[in-house]
């Protein structure tokens, strides 16, 4: 497989900025084989039947870029730099391993100082990130983050504007609770807790499972042979109850839909027996056409950019030719892309 068969043209006005509002009259494309519908989310309640299964990610997205300066003497008097954060993932030592603008400004022991109460020293580095011990912990830390930090937006929003206070409502989903991730599940965000009370009503079942979205995520694929791409790493969790409950879905002839990409990517990782079981760890697990899905009946994701992972992913669940067709379809009928856009509901 090459690169070049997971790329399409799309229109710049079709990246979405902002979310629509309210969150579920977002489009809903409906695949099912080789048929397409053009609903909204609100009609999930219609798509879904009774026993149908969704699989949702209960991470939360942290406020993870800082603005911060360091501060020196120099022969010259007081020095400032303006130094950029974006938090990556606490390391077991305490210190948080991040990306830093610029890097060369900084050296070890320096502190940076991003509000009256969050600073951090700069205490080592890596290939590509830094380490940084922060001045606080627990929930002190959490309440002087929130307060500081602005959402981390993905590269392709934040070149078109700056992250501010509605984001920190428009990048969480209603139900987030494990902190830690650096991007959000955004297939999730389109739900609405009415929305969640009416496929309860009917019958669908639900389960919340844990894959904290890294950075990686946005990382492109460099190489023109897909099968030399080194897939990112992140951390995630399935529960017993959560396992057993799907298995249950499974058995009783329902469809495990999960919500997303993430929740794909970990209960396929979690099951690759083919029963699905409680599980916790790093998953590196890399979906492309010609993966046999274990666990996964059908997905609901957004529109993916051209030559990602994701693609691969959606391609392999649908075949590369429907995905083709699916996204054409959705250019041609203007569904908004990427993370605050449209979302589709793939049914193979």
């Amino acid at each position: 497989m090459k690169l070049s068969d997971f790329d399409f043209d799309l229109p710049d006005e079709l990246i979405a900025v902002r979310p629509a509002r309210p969150r579920t009259s977002a489009k809903l494309l409906v695949a099912q084989g080789d048929q397409i519908r053009d609903l909204a989310v609100r009609d999930l309640v219609d798509v879904l039947k009774a026993g149908d299964h969704l699989v949702l990610n209960d991470t939360k997205v942290i406020p993870a870029r800082l603005f911060g300066e360091r501060h020196r003497e120099t022969r010259d008097g007081p020095g400032i730099a303006k130094i950029e954060v974006t938090l990556l993932e606490p390391q077991a030592n305490g210190t948080w391993a991040a990306l830093v603008k610029p890097m060369r400004k900084l050296r070890e022991g320096e502190v940076i100082v991003f509000s009256p109460d969050l600073s951090a020293v700069f205490v080592g580095r890596g290939d590509d990130t830094a380490f940084l011990e922060f001045n606080l912990t627990g929930d002190d830390f959490d309440a002087a983050l929130n307060d500081a930090g602005a959402m981390p937006l993905p590269p392709y929003i934040a070149a078109k504007r700056p992250a501010d206070a509605q984001d920190k409502d428009d990048y969480q989903t209603i139900w987030a609770a494990q902190t830690g991730a650096v991007a959000a599940p955004t297939a999730s965000l389109h739900f609405e807790q009415w929305l969640l009370d009416e496929l309860a009503a009917k019958g669908v079942k639900f389960s919340h499972v844990t894959l904290h979205v890294g950075a990686g995520t946005f990382l492109p694929v460099k190489v023109e042979d897909v099968a030399d791409h080194k897939m990112h790493s992140e951390w995630g969790q399935v529960s017993a109850k959560a396992a057993a409950d799907i298995m249950a879905t499974k058995a009783a002839g329902g469809r495990v839909i999960p919500v997303g990409t993430t929740a794909c990517r970990l209960i396929e990782s979690a099951g690759r027996s083919g029963v699905l079981q409680a599980w916790e760890g790093d998953t590196d697990i890399f979906i492309t056409p010609g993966f046999e899905f274990q666990i996964t009946d059908g997905l609901m994701t957004n529109f993916h950019l051209p030559k990602s992972t994701l693609m691969m992913l959606v391609s392999a669940l649908m075949g590369a030719k429907a995905i083709k067709d699916i996204y054409a379809h959705a250019i041609e009928n203007d569904y908004r892309f990427f993370s605050y856009g449209d979302s589709s509901i793939l049914l193979p």
